[in-house]
């Protein structure tokens, strides 16, 4: 969306450990979003983890956009299947490192094939340029840059309860702006995170705490809208963006 974007601003777009061009984490170091909070950290020094880094870092996040993502995960039993959750990611992350092989090389066509098949909302186009940033060359083709922990992204998640849900809403300082596509990510049935109660819940609270800092908006399209209807996105951050809104936040 960049070259559509309100020129007024200076977007930084950062790739998290074991994400496209960054390096991976080493081995016995788990992916969680909280360290990814801390690499965000990092880098201001100087998607969902916006959401969860606003809320830790209230004081320096004056917009906070959410392109058809949640500000954070809910989980309604939480407190019942965190031990659950905690158990899995270690031995996920065990297996992988203990099952691990040398990056298989792809030619172009056979990982667009794989990325198309298991994304069926992505059209050629996009899939083409998330491989630009998810892949190397190599002598003899393509390697994956992604590290292979990250496999299951349910693995790295930190599910909330309700009750910390809203307590975190409580503690932000931002306007948000919620763009929700129409057949984006809340429409795709994920384990443990399949009731659109859930998602009424997050955006009342969101209103109701809110207010007239809060803004939704539902636009036709998937998951990748961003990328397909770059256009039509760019104009509505721009506008956010532009909005002369009491900045209370300060960097």
């Amino acid at each position: 969306m960049g070259e559509n974007a309100a020129p007024d601003f200076y977007y930084v777009a950062m790739d998290f450990g074991g994400h496209g061009l960054s390096s991976h984490y080493s081995s016995g170091v788990p992916y969680y979003h909280q360290t990814l909070v801390s690499e965000i950290r990092r880098v201001v020094a100087g998607g969902i983890v916006g959401g969860m880094f606003s809320c830790i870092f209230p004081e320096m996040v004056n917009k906070l956009i959410l392109l058809d993502s949640p500000l954070l995960l809910l989980e309604s039993n939480e407190v019942e299947n965190l031990l659950t959750y905690k158990r899995r990611t270690i031995e996920h992350m065990l297996q992988v490192e203990a099952s691990q092989e040398p990056s298989r090389v792809y030619s172009l066509k056979q990982l667009l094939q794989r990325l198309l098949k298991s994304n069926s909302h992505l059209n050629e186009e996009c899939g083409e340029l998330l491989l630009q940033r998810g892949t190397t060359k190599v002598a003899a083709g393509l390697v994956l840059n992604r590290d292979q922990r990250l496999s299951r992204p349910e693995n790295s998640i930190d599910l909330v309860s309700r009750e910390l849900y809203a307590h975190s809403i409580r503690k932000l300082q931002a306007h948000v702006l919620f763009i929700k596509a129409v057949h984006g990510y809340f429409d795709v049935r994920r384990e443990n995170y399949s009731d659109k109660e859930s998602l009424s819940f997050m955006i009342h609270t969101l209103k109701s705490t809110l207010k007239e800092q809060f803004q939704f908006v539902e636009i036709p399209g998937n998951h990748y809208v961003h990328m397909s209807e770059p256009q039509h996105v760019a104009s509505i951050i721009s506008s956010f963006l532009q909005h002369k809104h009491m900045l209370t936040a300060y960097l």
